[in-house]
């Protein structure tokens, strides 16, 4: 599915977004939006509020001011009608975003599958045998139906984020959130992990990728967030953040990969 096809309608809407941690401000009214079936990437240097940002849109921290809305879901924080949404609220908003992390967080003690049905059988409360198939579905869909008898111990570093896919899939969410999900990978496991992202691209997948691979982001990703110091620097077509930025600040931080030979 290309960006053309995408529908236009908001899958995610993050208004006025703000939060510290004590004395230091870590987002400064972050706002976006992602059509449905939109691809966006965030890049920045390393502090400047990128994974913050997508916790909260998962809402695994919480913004001291502002809104978010995942599809039909919304919470808003800091204003005088907002309320804390309860817990079965909040793990249903949780369940509408898969998150892939930087490190893989499987359960060293379970299999593979067993790893993958987790979320169909406690957040969706699928029968057992319904959550064994979707969870082989997924594994075959990220290429390791072969491995659904392993342990984690067994996997490569490139094989266990491809489960932690999967197992984030395995949900039905309607938003994927990666948050430098190759950063822990050694370089010759990185291009498997990233040939899973594209082929949910092309299945049309609404993502939010927070990534270091900067040329990747560039062939996958409809539009590009460059963020510094909490802020929105920059925000435009992939291509055109990349090729052709027009803040100072962006094309500081693209000087560094393009002097490494990355784009």
């Amino acid at each position: 599915m290309t960006a053309s096809d995408r529908g236009s309608s908001p899958m995610v809407l993050v208004e006025d977004l703000h939060l510290a941690f004590g004395a230091q401000r870590v987002l400064r009214g972050i706002s976006l939006v992602v059509p449905r079936g939109g691809i966006l990437a965030i890049i920045g240097p390393s502090g400047s509020g990128k994974s913050t940002l997508l916790r909260c849109v998962n809402l695994l921290a919480t913004p001291d001011r502002g809104s978010i809305r995942i599809g039909d879901a919304s919470a808003s924080f800091g204003r005088a009608d907002s309320h804390p949404l309860s817990d079965r609220a909040l793990a249903a908003f949780r369940a509408n975003a898969g998150m892939v992390f930087q490190h893989f967080n499987l359960f060293p003690h379970r299999t593979v599958l067993e790893n993958v049905m987790e979320g169909p059988l406690i957040v969706r409360k699928r029968p057992r045998a319904e959550a064994e198939a979707v969870a082989r579905r997924l594994l075959s869909k990220v290429g390791l139906a072969d491995k659904h008898a392993a342990y984690p111990s067994r996997l490569s570093g490139g094989e266990k984020q491809r489960v932690a896919i999967a197992r984030a899939l395995a949900i039905e969410p309607a938003v994927m959130l990666f948050d430098e999900a190759t950063s822990a990978l050694d370089p010759e496991l990185v291009g498997e992990v990233l040939a899973v992202i594209r082929a949910l691209a092309q299945d049309g997948m609404t993502m939010l990728i927070v990534t270091h691979e900067i040329a990747f982001a560039r062939q996958v990703a409809d539009r590009i967030l460059f963020m510094r110091d909490g802020v929105i620097v920059e925000e435009g077509a992939a291509k055109q953040v990349i090729d052709d930025p027009r803040e100072e600040a962006t094309m500081a931080f693209l000087s560094h990969f393009r002097a490494g030979e990355r784009l």
